[in-house]
């Protein structure tokens, strides 16, 4: 297998790598910057993703999701692309949160969600953003776990990650307190395990502050799937041209 030729990239992300700026798109849309990053490396993507995944997620899709198993045998490079979730303000568990979806009856389930999308605002405010949804020290235990069994796994296998992007969302008015705190995590991890980051703030930052993202202030537009894609090809290119 050369990597040189077509390489094959397996990204696993958040809903930021398959919302758009109207909302969710199928994984193949060519805008979505992960389609974008692997069109300029001449090469294709798997995407392993989901809504609101953390750093947890991520090792939970690693043991037991027996598509990843087949994937990492065929790529040429991993991106982890998750942790900007993970300091979001979660004024419920994470637990009792995904778990409204199961209450029944429907309208029980549907009353319930109502009333915690219309406290979410006020609570991350009064609760100052915190707790979060997955405290940085599990953040960086969880891509510590996923790194180490991927190398046990590809010794030689390229794999960055990314620090957590920003967000104007007014579902939670604006508040991010603990992203700066998980950045810095990520990235003293990242030096530590020799993992490249890609800085999603310093990439995106001004296209999402400045309002030209999706209108529900958290996910980006095609301008800012654009850039990402191009910088995370820059990023991922030279190590693939590294002997392997």
């Amino acid at each position: 297998m050369s990597s040189r030729r077509e390489p094959r990239l397996l990204v696993f992300g958040d809903s930021l790598s398959f919302h758009g700026p109207a909302g969710p798109c199928a994984a193949d849309e060519p805008r979505l910057w992960p389609n974008v990053a692997a069109a300029a490396l001449g090469g294709s993507v798997d995407l392993v993703a989901g809504h609101g995944w953390t750093a947890r997620d991520l090792w939970w899709s690693l043991i037991g999701d027996p598509r990843v198993w087949a994937d990492l045998r065929r790529v040429d490079a991993v991106v982890i692309a998750v942790g900007s979730m993970d300091p979001l303000p979660s004024p419920l568990p994470t637990y009792l949160r995904t778990g409204l979806r199961y209450l029944r009856p429907p309208w029980l389930r549907r009353a319930a969600r109502r009333a915690y999308l219309a406290a979410q605002p006020g609570l991350a405010v009064a609760t100052r953003g915190r707790p979060v949804a997955l405290p940085r020290k599990l953040t960086v235990h969880y891509l510590g776990r996923s790194v180490y069994a991927l190398r046990v796994l590809r010794p030689t296998l390229p794999i960055v990650a990314v620090l957590p992007s920003v967000h104007r969302a007014p579902s939670y008015r604006g508040v991010y307190t603990e992203r700066a705190a998980t950045a810095a995590a990520i990235a003293a991890w990242g030096s530590q395990a020799e993992v490249p980051l890609l800085d999603l703030a310093a990439v995106v930052g001004a296209h999402v502050l400045g309002g030209r993202g999706n209108p529900d202030g958290m996910h980006w537009g095609w301008e800012g799937h654009a850039e990402v894609g191009k910088a995370m090809a820059a990023l991922v290119g030279p190590l693939l041209e590294k002997p392997r």
